[in-house]
């Protein structure tokens, strides 16, 4: 085992944290205030090669590996949970999915501009009726011949109003289970396709969450993912990899906040020293370094098994449970070394905080994830 990363690594790490730094810092808690995520920031993300890290050149894509992905998304999670979400969608359920799954002529007309950055992409499973149970899907896709007719409402859709394709899942033949259930390419601007409500959240304020409605809209059978009736094991198979990138970001947020608690402390002084001279303070910083140290191993593993072809779904799942843990316990001890200016928007912890909780949540709960960790051990 090599614990060092590579010249490689190390580049792909300080080109987002520059990034991250420089483009989101500044107004990071306007834009958290505003609830509001600045579509240019998004176009800088894709030039620079954010949103298709892991797309193949000949898409447009920059090839990289699972590891440098994990590693970028660190880096912008310290700084901009929002702009880090937005990042992970692309990269790991869109991008990824028509990558591995999609036919010839769907990643040309899409994967190609989603991977330049002039689409976004969104993923559509969660139903008001379907959250962690994934298989019952009332959203519907009748067969029609040579298209499929689709009606059902899909909720929590992260990108749900920027983005210009989305992946949805629907039910075709209710007879057979998850096993009716397909994947469809459906794009913004189809008739019958409608965009609700945005969601006005506890974290990741920035990055829109809107309910999305279809009635009657028509999708070509050409937009079909894999053979009929796959929807499922697409959507399960995609998530997988989808786990590494949300167990990435709470490692991310949860070293944002230990590296302003760090600083603060050797600044913010009490009883005439700094307050990192005091032992309670010592411990609190010491722990929170071992727990995200021991988040990064997880993560860092869980990427480096999906980059050798290996079977990954347990080290996921445990880097997504034990990550989004370290990052709501680092978060709520970060407020609690800034005292009464962890409090205020202008130091940036209570914002990760917030913004913690729901990596505990998306892309599978943690409930979810020790399901899935249990049935990995007992099989």
């Amino acid at each position: 085992m090599d614990f060092n990363l590579s010249e490689e690594h190390e580049a792909v790490q300080f080109a987002a944290r520059d990034f991250a730094k420089t483009e989101l810092l500044a107004g990071v808690i306007d834009r958290d205030n505003q609830q509001k995520f600045d579509p240019a920031l998004t176009r800088k993300m894709g030039d620079l090669g954010f949103l298709s890290m892991m797309v193949l050149p000949k898409y447009g894509g920059g090839g990289m590996d699972t590891l440098s992905y994990v590693i970028a998304m660190e880096e912008i999670s310290k700084v901009d949970a929002s702009a880090s979400v937005i990042m992970s969608v692309n990269n790991s359920l869109v991008c990824w999915g028509l990558q591995a799954y999609g036919t010839d002529a769907q990643k040309e007309k899409y994967l190609t501009q989603l991977a330049s950055g002039k689409m976004v992409g969104a993923f559509c499973l969660s139903e008001p009726e379907a959250g962690s149970d994934a298989t019952s899907q009332q959203t519907t896709a009748v067969d029609m011949g040579d298209y499929y007719l689709l009606n059902g409402t899909k909720n929590w859709i992260t990108n749900g109003s920027s983005s210009e394709i989305c992946l949805v899942m629907a039910q075709t033949h209710p007879d057979k289970g998850h096993k009716g259930i397909n994947a469809l390419i459906v794009e913004k601007g189809a008739a019958g396709f409608s965009v609700g409500r945005k969601e006005d959240k506890m974290g990741i304020r920035a990055s829109d969450t809107h309910t999305l409605m279809f009635s009657d809209v028509r999708v070509p059978k050409e937009n079909r993912i894999g053979e009929d009736g796959f929807g499922f094991k697409f959507a399960m198979t995609v998530l997988n990899g989808g786990r590494i990138g949300i167990a990435a970001q709470a490692l991310g947020i949860a070293a944002g906040a230990f590296e302003l608690s760090l600083k603060y402390a050797q600044e913010r002084k009490t009883f005439g020293k700094p307050i990192s001279d005091h032992q309670a303070i010592q411990f609190k910083l010491a722990e929170m370094a071992t727990k995200i140290e021991a988040a990064r191993m997880l993560v860092y593993k869980a990427a480096r098994l999906k980059d050798q072809g290996k079977d990954y779904v347990k080290a996921a799942a445990m880097a997504k449970l034990y990550a989004s843990d370290v990052a709501m316990w680092v978060t709520t001890e970060a407020v609690q070394v800034h005292g009464g200016y962890g409090y205020v928007k202008e130091f940036h912890v209570e914002r990760l905080m917030r913004d913690a909780k729901i990596t505990q949540i998306y892309e599978g709960t943690s409930e979810i994830q020790k399901l899935v960790i249990a049935r990995e051990l007992l099989k």
